[in-house]
């Protein structure tokens, strides 16, 4: 099997009405970083991959054959409680406060302008999660 460098097997792929804005939203508010655009021959964005630390994403604007997709996204951050505020700054709008989390996560929620979940998550300790796995 080949995968790309820098993907993964499974790599998100979102849909995004004005994906322009919303890849700005993705840069400025959550700390993504641009890496490849294509446009279709209207300008609008084909594709882009957009890196989180070492992981890659891509994005599409929607269309009537691929609308707008929403979903929920787990992002471990530096510093929970200053990627809230800078979420919310550029717009997102907060679904949960920043807390201490039992697993061990700092951990606050957000929705973006386009209507998808992002979960910022502080890890607060070098240990893996536990799971029992026997309930």
């Amino acid at each position: 099997m080949r995968v790309p460098p820098d993907f993964g097997v499974i790599t998100p792929y979102i849909f995004a009405d004005d994906a322009k804005r919303y890849i700005d939203f993705l840069c400025d508010a959550l700390g993504a970083i641009e890496v490849g655009r294509s446009l279709r021959p209207d300008g609008a964005i084909a594709n882009c991959q957009l890196r989180f630390g070492p992981t890659m994403i891509m994005l599409s604007e929607a269309s009537p054959q691929f609308p707008a997709s929403r979903a929920a996204y787990y992002l471990y951050v530096e510093n929970a409680d200053a990627a809230m505020a800078k979420a919310i700054a550029h717009g997102a709008t907060s679904i949960m406060d920043v807390a201490d989390m039992s697993y061990d996560d700092r951990q606050g929620g957000i929705a973006d302008p386009a209507g998808n979940i992002w979960w910022l998550s502080e890890r607060l300790v070098d240990t893996p999660y536990t799971h029992d796995l026997t309930s």
